[in-house]
């Protein structure tokens, strides 16, 4: 046995713990990782007001404090008005149930003619083993959503600390990552760490202005219809359907819709409507405005790299692929070099009239370009040279020259006849016939 297969052995099985090991351990932190990439993009996002703030001379940790608490506040109020406005629904819709019911019921009495009762139907569901079951697992899933609960406390309160720490010391943490670069990179570094903080704070600000105008939009239509809770319906379709992507805009307007139903079914078709005419408004019009100068991608890249994300991150992904995308398209796109577009039609989509003819073009061309660059250097010079050769083509010139000069030369011999015999230089071709008198036929119309 060779003396260096044990050595490479030991090595080779190294090599696989170590991977096995760095495998186990970020399939173990990647909540965490997520976490903290969650808390970058927030810390990015809010780094503009932060830096404005610190600008009028408050420190950096104070100013954190104050973009958290406003957003704290921010949050806890919708929170609060949604709340409020579902508990104040659900309860109507209980007290509402027996008369829903009762409905229902003479409705089906009438159109099938049966005699259903209340008494019996409630009876019936009080007695059936599904109503046990869902009851019986009802309680053990307690325990899960109080857990599931907890943990999303714990999870909001990680990406809070982090997202702080990160914009409190964001001069320090830049600092201490460019100390281990040299000069070169460390303009690079920093270029694309402000990159992501224009294209992040960017897609947030086109985002909450698009929010404010679709809230104030289905604000007018909701109150204009008397649908309660109008405020707190209109925060809530104009976060949802601009902060979760694909997917906000139905679940947005589903919850309009269901109160407007208990009010007028009517009344739900109206809102349906206008949530589509604006969502198209805003498609085409309004998102196409705000988001050029701020996030500058297009809608196709934007759709593709939230299903990216929702596919690697789930929902967390789709949530910062907007602008994770719109950084790194900015960060390559300056070292991208790009050249003027030359003006021409099929540029735009028009082709060219009578490019398929290419004996037509060569016929057309004029005679001047033929020795432009030297005689017979250009192709399609040689090409048409060789077809007038094979084929006999003349040029335009010649054809139009011939057809200037054609008709006075046959009108000669009509009106100078005389004149035309004492020509010398047709004398002799006469001469030249076989009997020695062919000449005698071109005098005949003289006669």
């Amino acid at each position: 046995m060779p003396r260096w297969l044990p050595r490479a052995m030991v090595l080779a099985l190294s090599l696989v713990a170590v991977f096995q090991l760095g495998s186990w351990a970020f399939h173990q932190l990647i909540g965490l990782l997520v976490n903290i990439l969650i808390a970058f993009f927030l810390a990015l996002a809010i780094e503009p007001a932060v830096s404005w703030m610190a600008s009028k001379g408050l420190r950096r940790g104070f100013a954190t404090f104050l973009v958290f608490l406003f957003t704290l506040i921010a949050v806890a109020g919708f929170v609060t008005l949604l709340g409020s406005m579902l508990a104040g629904q659900i309860i109507k819709m209980v007290e509402d149930f027996p008369a829903y019911l009762d409905s229902v019921i003479s409705w089906i009495n009438t159109t099938f003619h049966t005699e259903l009762r209340r008494v019996d139907i409630q009876e019936g569901l009080l007695r059936s083993d599904w109503l046990k079951r869902y009851v019986q697992n009802s309680a053990t899933g307690v325990l899960d959503v109080s857990a599931q609960v907890l943990g999303g406390l714990f999870q909001l309160l990680t990406i809070g600390l982090f997202s702080f720490y990160f914009a409190a010391d964001g001069p320090r943490l830049r600092r201490a990552l460019c100390s281990v670069l040299p000069p070169a990179k460390q303009a690079e570094v920093l270029r694309a760490w402000e990159i992501a903080v224009d294209k992040t704070g960017g897609y947030l600000y086109s985002r909450g202005l698009m929010a404010m105008i679709s809230g104030i939009a289905h604000y007018v239509l909701l109150e204009y219809l008397n649908v309660p809770y109008a405020p707190a319906l209109a925060v809530w379709v104009g976060l949802v359907s601009q902060f979760i992507p694909t997917i906000g805009t139905y679940l947005a307007g589903a919850l309009p819709m269901l109160i407007a139903f208990t009010v007028n079914p009517w009344y739900a078709l109206w809102v349906l409507v206008f949530v589509v005419i604006y969502q198209q408004f805003e498609n085409y019009v309004l998102q196409p405005k705000l988001t050029a100068k701020t996030v500058d991608i297009h809608p196709a890249v934007a759709f593709g790299s939230v299903i990216a994300g929702t596919a690697l991150l789930g929902a967390v992904g789709a949530l910062i692929a907007i602008p994770a995308i719109a950084t790194l398209q900015a960060f390559l796109g300056a070292y991208v070099k790009r050249y003027a577009v030359t003006d021409d039609p099929r540029v735009h989509g028009h082709r060219r009239r009578g490019s398929g003819n290419l004996l037509a073009r060569l016929r057309n061309r004029p005679p001047a370009e033929r020795d432009e660059d030297g005689s017979g250097s250009d192709v399609l010079t040689r090409v048409r040279e060789r077809l007038e050769h094979k084929w006999g083509t003349k040029r335009p010139s010649d054809d139009a020259t011939q057809e200037e000069t054609g008709p006075q030369e046959r009108d000669r011999p009509q009106d100078e006849g005389g004149p035309r015999e004492e020509d010398g230089s047709q004398g002799p071709r006469r001469d030249t016939g076989p009997e020695g008198s062919s000449g005698s036929g071109g005098g005949t119309p003289g006669d």
